[in-house]
């Protein structure tokens, strides 16, 4: 019986390299842009390395949506301990750059079964986080929960924020300024003026979104 093919180590150098070369390609120009060779190019390494620490394109889409989804849950995290939760979560959700990769990830996993439940895990962990939280938040300002559940609260955020980022990538403009004002003008209701300086803090947003 044949021993399985070693791999690269996966704390090495160039692995990380290949990781890095990964995003950055599929920020810049899209998931389906990324190949073997496409990504050994961007990292300056040759096309044999991409397979030396990665078996199959899969498992290396994989290992970098693992690599986000962690990051992603911490700057989550920060943002649920902000004084202001609700304005934390809208403007790291409405951040283009900042949900760029996720939205590709989106795309991809229409294509790979096994990705589409590793987002479906992570969005689930992260959506019963942020509702916990949101829930307390809510029942502060005073909304009745019947209302306003908080599960719905983080869904209608995340839904509407995404759908706010892929109309202003096609250039659409109705309703896009119109949303947006009446969304933060239900937080100002409920948190005030945002702490834009709290805020880029802990979400690394550091200006206003305004996708119209």
């Amino acid at each position: 019986m044949a021993s399985p093919r070693r791999l690269g180590a996966p704390d090495a150098k160039n692995r990380t390299v290949l990781l890095d070369a990964t995003e950055r390609l599929m920020v810049e120009q899209g998931y389906a842009a990324v190949s073997s060779r496409r990504v050994a190019e961007a990292a300056g390494l040759k096309p044999q390395l991409v397979h030396y620490y990665f078996r199959t394109m899969d498992e290396l889409f994989s290992a970098v949506f693992a690599r986000s989804a962690e990051r992603l849950i911490e700057v989550h995290t920060l943002a649920l301990q902000a004084s202001q939760p609700l304005w934390a979560l809208w403007r790291f959700s409405t951040d283009p750059a900042a949900t760029a990769l996720t939205m590709e990830f989106i795309a991809l996993a229409n294509h790979r079964k096994d990705l589409r439940a590793e987002i479906g895990r992570y969005v689930e962990h992260v959506r019963l986080d942020a509702a916990r939280v949101i829930e307390e938040s809510l029942t502060r300002y005073g909304v009745d929960p019947e209302d306003m559940p908080a599960v719905v609260a983080i869904t209608l955020m995340t839904s509407v924020s995404r759908v706010l980022i892929v109309e202003e990538s096609l250039g659409m403009k109705p309703g896009q300024k119109e949303t947006l004002e009446f969304v933060e003008s239900y937080l100002r209701k409920l948190e005030g003026e945002p702490h834009i300086d709290e805020l880029e803090a802990l979400t690394g947003v550091s200006a206003p979104n305004n996708p119209a």
